[in-house]
């Protein structure tokens, strides 16, 4: 009966995503044929990106072909297959013995922007078979060998187990095999295997069944390597019936995973096989990978069994449980410790000869909740492009409605499961899985197509089906239960990126096991070497931290440039590493084109020697490394020598003199272009120089005058030369003494402002200048006036200096005079006294530039003048002064008082200008005496004016009838002497003395102004008494008026 088996195994936890085999990079190892089938053989590329990408596919690290693909978009690419007249471009199935047993340059390696799903579909009209690529969780150092037991000892029947290496310097080592195994091309019996592969290389082990010792021998063979590596394994072909005889063969394969991304617990559902026909091609096998790994089966309590390292145990098919009355089947396997296990499948309900198997991922929580997607599962290379070509697709026999497909999908209890977005019927699922209650199992038939499966819970799904003559099955998911961390881009620092699936909840990335703060998504650019790992946590399930991943800096590459004129010692040095060079790693990779280098391996130190008489360009290439113990870091340096003669130029230098003499910076003098090191020393004669004499020890500051120096240019390498240094001075600048006049200040007629920097000390430029106080502060440079006072220098009559540099920094001393020019003011411009009606001209004299007066007048006078304040703006020697003067009214006399005595009264005046003239009722008769006599009684005006004769000031002056004589008898004649009519002067004062000066009567308005010739009421003796009467008179000037005199008074006895 004919069959074939596909074998999908779709991983999950990969190193990129949380679906198992969904990568952006994949590797197939080939297989050993024994029975010379011809299989056609395609890879098959689908994706759940939405945007379109390229795949590249290679084979011996050169690429074959590329597909590019999208969701709903899956690619087919035909592999090249050997022909009579290329018998060996076939790059994954091997069948020549002397490709076993040895490095071959055979595999798959394909590699994408995204990440995409691959399986390696093989058919022919006999077997058939899938293998599902993991890649980067199918990459490891630790596996464990799993063909299926051979249960025949016919020919044509193997085991195969084949390498594919993806670094270059990779050692593997195979132990753990029977000691009966013969291998395909080795007949030699041997306990270890070991070899090594660069990148892109695979290694193929196989025996055949005729040798008993291979029937089960290699189960559990043990392959470690270096570096990464992926394994397939199977049977090239197959026959693991256990009882009814040999009917036929079968293709038996699936890529292997690493033993540390194994599990504990699994679930598989029966898949086509014929129940109780005793062949046990349904069931499964167990490899242990540590001692004492007890096996348990569904519920039950006590184990089946317990094997070692590297033994197997196999599980029959009456192991399964029939849930309920219904068709399903499935079966809980449960270990003490990892394992592998792998489960045979029927594809036909009565047959021994469509065997096949497929890894069972674990049970884990990190399981995803979709499987997207999964490319025309129902297809298979049944026709292949004529004649071959790898770049043609498919052109028929792919789909087809004959094919028997069963979906089996393994969910958390209580889960939400849609297949292509339609909920399974009641009668497909969920069914329990004995012996764990968080599980449950689903059988979906007659699926096809691109498949999508998703759930609210973990989940993962296999197919397992066929048509007539043939079946196949295998898992979508979870291969691995702890991430991988892989590479984005880059393989070093810089440039190097790393990820983990994007489908967990949380990520922590840690370097060395200390948490790195802020890298918390599932991509991280390391800048440091080191190990780096991330946890991550998704639902409720326990944080998990991935496998170390080891990232190193980069090969520092770097081109240095050195001149050199002779031997030249080279010191390895890094570039930017903090490491310290290891002196032993100091190699020269690409030797000098000309002369000699030589590495001292003590120091490292490298010595070029140049070629004799040899000028021109050397090249070489030199390495070396840290001492760091894992994360060493190395750089390549390309080094160019140029190799030149030394050559010194004679220089002259300049410096600024005083007094004849200048410091010298004699290392200015640029004798030498060349970048060697080198070291100058100089002398003051040619003759010092080569006897080695009176150097000069102070080359920066050399005081001399004009004249030539001489120095020797000594270079590391040793090579010497002599140049004569010329010293000159810069010219100083001229300068002459310089004087500044400015006008007054008005606040201080002393000073002016002045702006130093107006002075005119120098006719060159450009010049800087600096300003001093003092002629001993310019020469010592001390108490500098600074740039904003001396624009705004206050001074007196005085002298400052200034130091006028050059454009080279030399400087002279000059002498600034600074003047004030003071104010000329008028001396014949005086204050004038005019009568208040009169005018009068102001003249300010001759001899000034301009004249400006207060009423607008330019000219020396101005006329008609009234009284007023004025002034004029005098101009002289370009200042202002502006001078006041006053026109001010003469004082007009004041009659201060007019004394009268009987009829003769004194006019009393003051102010206004002396004589002055006086005149009574009338301005006709002036006289200069102010005594007025024989004056009527009455009212009397009189007049006065000064020597200005301006209009005169006048006063009212009342004579009063002075009484002389009184005789108080009472007869009412010359009772009293009465002056109430008087009483409305101001100040009316009325006083009686008796001769002696004693007062004996004052008048007032309560005795109104009249006396009785009474001493407090006692009649006075007769006699002569004195009277005093004063007033002022009722005018603006308030005149005085005091009358004085005497009376009789006659008292009878």
């Amino acid at each position: 009966m004919k069959k074939f088996l596909l074998s999908f195994v779709m991983l999950l936890l990969t190193a990129t995503s949380m679906f198992a085999q969904r990568d952006r990079e994949h590797w197939i190892a080939p297989f050993f044929d024994s029975s010379s089938t011809v299989y056609n053989k395609a890879l098959y590329f689908s994706t759940d990106s939405t945007t379109p990408f390229e795949v590249k596919i290679y084979s011996n690290n050169i690429q074959i072909g590329a597909v590019t693909i999208a969701l709903n978009n899956p690619q087919v690419f035909f592999l090249p297959q050997n022909t009579t007249t290329d018998p060996d471009v076939d790059p994954v199935e091997m069948s020549n013995n002397n490709q076993a047993y040895t490095a071959i340059n055979k595999g798959i390696y394909t590699s994408g922007p995204k990440e995409y799903f691959l399986t390696l579909r093989i058919y022919n009209g006999s077997h058939g078979e899938i293998l599902t690529s993991k890649g980067k969780a199918g990459l490891g150092t630790t596996f464990y060998a799993a063909p299926a037991p051979t249960t025949t000892t016919t020919g044509g029947y193997n085991f195969t187990a084949a390498v594919l290496a993806t670094e270059d310097n990779t050692s593997v080592t195979v132990t753990g095999f029977n000691a009966g195994v013969v291998f395909i091309n080795q007949p030699a019996t041997t306990n270890t295997i070991t070899f090594t592969l660069n990148k892109g290389q695979s290694y193929i082990l196989a025996g055949t069944s005729t040798s008993s010792g291979n029937s089960t021998g290699f189960i559990g063979a043990k392959i470690v390597s270096t570096k990464p590596i992926t394994l397939t394994n199977g049977n090239s072909n197959g026959f693991y019936a256990t009882s009814g005889g040999v009917d036929g063969s079968d293709l038996i394969l699936d890529q292997s995973v690493p033993a540390d991304r194994l599990g504990k617990e699994f679930a598989m559902i029966r898949t086509l096989g014929a129940l109780n026909t005793g062949y046990n091609m349904e069931g499964g096998m167990i490899v242990a990978t540590e001692n004492n790994t007890e096996i348990f089966l569904n519920n039950g309590g006590s184990p089946v069994a317990t094997i070692n390292e590297g033994e197997f145990y196999r599980i029959l098919d009456a192991d399964y449980v029939q849930q309920g009355t219904s068709t399903h089947y499935n079966i809980f396997v449960r270990a003490s410790k990892n394992v592998y296990l792998y489960q045979f499948v029927s594809g036909n309900s009565n047959a021994r000869n469509n065997g096949g198997y497929n890894y069972i991922p674990p049970l884990n929580c990190f399981l995803p909740k979709k499987i997207e997607q999964i490319g025309k599962v129902n297809e298979m290379p049944i026709s292949v492009p004529a004649p071959p070509n790898p770049n043609n697709p498919p052109v028929s026999g792919q789909p087809t409605s004959t094919f028997l497909l069963k979906l089996n999908i393994i969910t958390e209890a209580g889960a939400t499961v849609l297949v292509n977005n339609v909920a399974p019927t009641a009668a497909e699922g969920p069914y329990p899985l004995s012996g764990n209650s968080q599980w449950v199992t689903y059988a979906i038939s007659g699926v096809q197509g691109n498949l999508t499966i998703t759930s609210t819970k973990a989940v993962t799904a296999g197919v397992n089906g066929g048509y007539s003559t043939a079946g196949y099955g295998g898992y979508f998911a979870g291969f691995s239960s702890v991430p991988l961390i892989s590479k984005v881009t880059g393989v070093c620092i810089p440039g190097i990126i790393l990820e983990v699936p994007d489908n967990f909840d949380t990520y922590q990335w840690y370097l060395n096991g200390v948490a790195i703060p802020g890298a918390t998504s599932n991509t991280y650019t390391p800048t440091v070497a080191g190990n780096y790992t991330v946890n991550v946590t998704v639902g409720t399930c326990p944080g998990v931290t991935t496998p170390v991943f080891k990232v190193f800096k980069c090969l520092q590459e770097t081109n240095t440039t050195l001149v050199i004129c002779g031997i030249k010692t080279i010191t390895p040095a890094f570039t930017s590493s903090t490491q310290t060079i290891v002196p032993g790693t100091v190699q020269i990779l690409t030797p000098p084109s000309s002369g000699t280098a030589v590495v001292n391996p003590t120091t490292g130190v490298i010595t070029y020697t140049p070629q004799a008489g040899f000028l021109g360009t050397v090249t070489m290439v030199y390495q070396f490394c840290g001492n760091a113990t894992e994360f060493i870091d190395c750089e390549k340096v390309t080094l160019t020598l140029q190799v030149v003669p030394f050559i010194v130029t004679d220089r002259t230098i300049f410096a600024c003199q005083y007094d004849g003499k200048a410091y010298f910076d004699l290392t200015s003098a640029n004798v030498t272009d060349t970048t060697v090191p080198f070291v100058r020393k100089y002398y003051p004669t040619l003759a010092d120089l080569n006897a080695g004499t009176n150097e000069i020890t102070n080359p920066t500051v050399y005081f001399s005058g004009e004249g030539f120096i001489y120095v020797k240019v000594t270079t590391s390498e040793g090579c010497e030369a002599t140049a004569k240094i010329t010293l000159k001075f810069y010219p100083s600048p001229i300068v002459n003494d310089a004087t500044i006049s400015q006008c007054f200040l008005e606040i201080n007629e002393t000073q002016a402002k002045f702006d130093l920097n107006t002075a005119v000390v120098t006719s060159q430029s450009p010049i800087t200048k600096r300003f001093y106080p003092t002629f001993t502060d310019a020469n010592n440079g001390t108490n500098e006036i600074l740039a904003n006072l001396a624009a705004n220098y206050f001074s007196t009559d005085a002298t400052v200096y200034v130091r006028v540099y050059s454009a080279q920094g030399c400087y002279s001393i000059a002498k600034i005079t600074l003047k004030v020019i003071p104010p000329k003011r008028s001396a014949q411009l005086v204050d004038k006294f005019i009568c208040i009606d009169d005018r009068t001209t102001l003249d300010a004299g001759p001899g000034y530039q301009s004249y400006t007066w207060s009423t607008g007048a330019t000219t020396q006078s101005i006329q008609g003048v009234p009284v007023g304040e004025y002034w004029v703006l005098l101009k002289d020697n370009g200042c202002s002064v502006k001078q006041f003067v006053k026109v001010k009214k003469i004082q007009d006399p004041v009659i201060t008082s007019v004394e009268i005595s009987n009829n003769t009264a004194t006019v009393i005046a003051t102010g206004g200008t002396a004589p002055y003239q006086y005149s009574i009722d009338g301005l006709n008769n002036w006289q200069t005496s102010n005594v007025f006599t024989n004056l009527t009684r009455g009212q009397h005006t009189f007049f006065v004016k000064d020597s200005y004769n301006c209009a005169p000031v006048s006063t009212e002056i009342t004579v009063p009838n002075l009484i002389n004589a009184i005789t108080p008898n009472g007869d009412n004649k010359n009772d009293y002497i009465d002056y109430r009519e008087l009483a409305y002067k101001e100040n009316l004062t009325f006083t009686i003395y008796d001769r002696y000066g004693n007062k004996i009567f004052m008048g007032d308005k309560f005795n109104n102004f009249r006396w009785d010739g009474k001493h407090f009421d006692k009649k006075i003796l007769t006699g002569t008494y004195w009277y005093h009467i004063s007033w002022n008179e009722p005018n603006a000037q308030k005149t005085p008026v005091k009358y004085t005199g005497w009376i009789l008074v006659k008292n009878r006895e």
